[in-house]
């Protein structure tokens, strides 16, 4: 009897699940740098993929850090039986993550066996696929990472090695940055979008370590002190021809702080020397001596404390709902953020954006 009630109830969440995609089918996308027990804190069911961050090259061939990792990816796969619907990829690379990619991927035969790897990996852990996090392709990331002007021509060839090995099904996405140099040296947009089931701009980290003066980190639209933004990318992406339904924008559960940073303008767009970044899960205390504003042109958030000369850059609950409804009003193929362990596990932002998501639904 018991089982039989269980059976029911996963019977009736499934199907609450599906409907719930088909009336919205905006993806809902965490990167997860957590580990297998972490997992359950969080409100997974309101996603529709998680992207567990970070698997890296071993040579010409993808592979796990360690064997924790794998039993992650193993626990986020078995979420699969409360929500069918849900997809587990991992990705490759990262910020840091990356640094023979390059060369890996300029010969056809490091392509080849990497594709191989990626689809015996999927096979076994029964993944949804895979995302491209190589930062980036032809121009500079981290400091000391090889790039080559071929890397451009040396991702399509990859993209379509990696197609051709793992097949149609598959979901096979990349991360992208979200400013002009990247736009235009890092991707082959015609080429490449085909074989792809999505782009994940990541519009956020716009103002970063190595800037010396403070903006918005991760605005929804531009100003005039400040061209680059989630829209500013999606706008150059749909130039580009990207259809708009494999277009994923980027929501950032984390700020990014400026020391020595005078009142002038609250500290927005002044001169100052990059401090720390602050988990969304630790704002109020982290961010307690501070006064919070609203930029009406960009609509992002940010905060500055008069008494410590700091500034902060962030999306809150305002902001990811703009954003999730600006998803939606594009028609874009969702929203994704870094990264899940960062966001309160109760009433956070992962909730907001999915309660934006489905006050949508009943409109």
């Amino acid at each position: 009897m018991k089982l039989t009630v269980l059976i029911l109830l996963v019977a009736i969440s499934s199907f609450i699940f599906q409907t719930n995609q088909k009336e919205n089918p905006l993806a809902v996308i965490a990167y997860y740098n957590g580990d297998r027990a972490t997992i359950d804190e969080y409100p997974v069911e309101q996603l529709t993929h998680i992207i567990f961050s970070f698997v890296h090259l071993k040579g010409n061939k993808i592979s796990f850090d360690n064997y924790d990792d794998e039993l992650t990816v193993k626990k986020l796969v078995s979420l699969k039986e409360k929500n069918p619907q849900l997809k587990i990829q991992v990705a490759l690379g990262g910020w840091a993550g990356c640094p023979s990619c390059s060369s890996v991927f300029s010969s056809e035969k490091g392509r080849t066996q990497f594709a191989e790897s990626v689809k015996k990996i999927i096979d076994k852990h029964h993944l949804d696929g895979l995302d491209l996090d190589w930062e980036y392709p032809a121009i500079e990331g981290k400091e000391g990472h090889r790039f080559t002007a071929e890397d451009k021509q040396n991702f399509t060839s990859l993209i379509k090695e990696i197609r051709a090995k793992i097949g149609n099904e598959p979901e096979l996405s990349f991360a992208a940055g979200g400013f002009s140099e990247f736009f235009e040296q890092s991707i082959e947009w015609e080429k490449v979008m085909p074989l792809i089931d999505r782009v994940n701009l990541m519009s956020y980290d716009l103002v970063n370590g190595n800037s010396v003066k403070t903006g918005h980190h991760t605005p929804l639209y531009s100003t005039p002190e400040q061209e680059v933004s989630t829209d500013f990318g999606v706008n150059y992406l749909l130039k580009s021809g990207v259809p708009a339904k494999k277009i994923v924008i980027g929501a950032a559960f984390y700020a990014r702080v400026w020391e020595n940073v005078s009142s002038k303008n609250n500290g927005l767009y002044q001169p100052g020397k990059f401090l720390t970044s602050y988990s969304y899960k630790d704002f109020d205390e982290r961010l307690a001596n501070f006064s919070f504003y609203e930029d009406p042109t960009s609509k992002a958030t940010y905060a500055y404390s008069s008494s410590e000369g700091l500034f902060a850059t962030f999306d809150d609950k305002s902001s990811v709902t703009l954003k999730t409804n600006y998803a939606i009003d594009k028609k874009l193929g969702g929203i994704m953020f870094w990264e899940l362990t960062g966001d309160k596990t109760k009433d956070g932002l992962l909730s907001t954006i999915y309660a934006a998501k489905t006050n949508n639904n009943t409109k």
